[in-house]
């Protein structure tokens, strides 16, 4: 059989991987902004056939098994909604998300660590309030020393963030791509400007 036969998938196999799906819980808001829930077309298929969601968008690009064909969704809804989680975890990508991936001393953007504003060596603990992004500079010039010590002030001060906080600051960094069918169920529930 020749070649020309073969659909470009098959030449391509990584070409369908450029199809995720836009994840919907069942109150048709995004499960999470920042990152913004995406699931491999393979998932958002694969949940369709189970009747675990609805498509409310599709890719015009087409999926073939020997007995179906099926168009690859863009968007998909949850039939039974997730509620969402009330306690923000402690991570390092919750922490810069908080701060808005900004240096909490300096304002800068870029390569971030995190920082204990009372050192761990002065009995400083790591939490919420007590930890922020920083620079490395700012990192450095900081140290174990106090911020008085070192002459740094803090931007604003730190504290644990309540889960729909982070996801509203999340609404602030869109992913690179964004799918023109992605548009409508994305930003919604934003208040309108008068």
């Amino acid at each position: 059989m020749s070649g020309d036969f073969r659909t470009a998938f098959v030449r391509e196999p990584g070409a369908l991987r450029h199809y995720p799906a836009l994840v919907l819980n069942a109150d048709y808001r995004p499960l999470s902004y920042y990152p913004l829930s995406l699931w491999p077309w393979q998932e958002a298929v694969k949940a369709a056939f189970l009747d675990r969601v609805d498509i409310v968008s599709e890719y015009d690009e087409v999926v073939r098994s020997p007995r179906i064909s099926l168009r690859i969704p863009s968007v998909v809804v949850l039939k039974d909604y997730v509620k969402p989680q009330k306690r923000v975890a402690f991570t390092r990508f919750n922490l810069f998300l908080r701060d808005e991936f900004l240096c909490q001393y300096c304002g800068s953007k870029g390569d971030l660590t995190f920082d204990h504003v009372v050192p761990r060596a002065s009995g400083g603990i790591t939490s919420w309030e007590n930890v922020v992004a920083a620079c490395a500079p700012c990192n450095l010039r900081k140290g174990s020393k106090s911020l008085r010590q070192s002459g740094l002030s803090l931007r604003k001060p730190p504290r644990r963030p309540g889960s729909q906080e982070l996801l509203n600051m999340g609404r602030k960094f869109p992913p690179n791509h964004l799918h023109e069918s992605w548009m409508d169920f994305l930003y919604w529930d934003a208040e309108l400007e008068a």
